[in-house]
């Protein structure tokens, strides 16, 4: 069956509409800002989650454990500098 010229003018017209419509949530979207609050909504939720708590909460720990053990040998390492200093001032 045949469609009229209106018929298929109006769908022509309800079509363009949509892509329109379409068109300005991708551009509202692509928006830098709407971009940044989506990514800190995001982030928030991901940080309620307890698993992702634990996780960061171990990365802590070890980045603290590296910290001191860094600070305790820089600590001997002067020590030891400084008696080496001191035996052989005393020669």
């Amino acid at each position: 069956m045949a469609r009229n010229l209106e018929d298929i003018q109006r769908e022509i017209e309800r079509t363009r509409r949509q892509l329109a419509s379409t068109l300005d949530e991708i551009a509202d979207r692509s928006k830098p800002a709407n971009l940044v609050e989506d990514a800190k909504v995001q982030a928030s939720a991901k940080l309620q989650d307890p698993q992702a708590q634990k996780v960061l909460a171990g990365v802590a720990a070890a980045v603290v454990g590296v910290i001191v053990v860094g600070v305790l040998r820089s600590r001997k390492r002067r020590t030891e500098l400084e008696e080496i200093k001191r035996l052989l001032a005393a020669r």
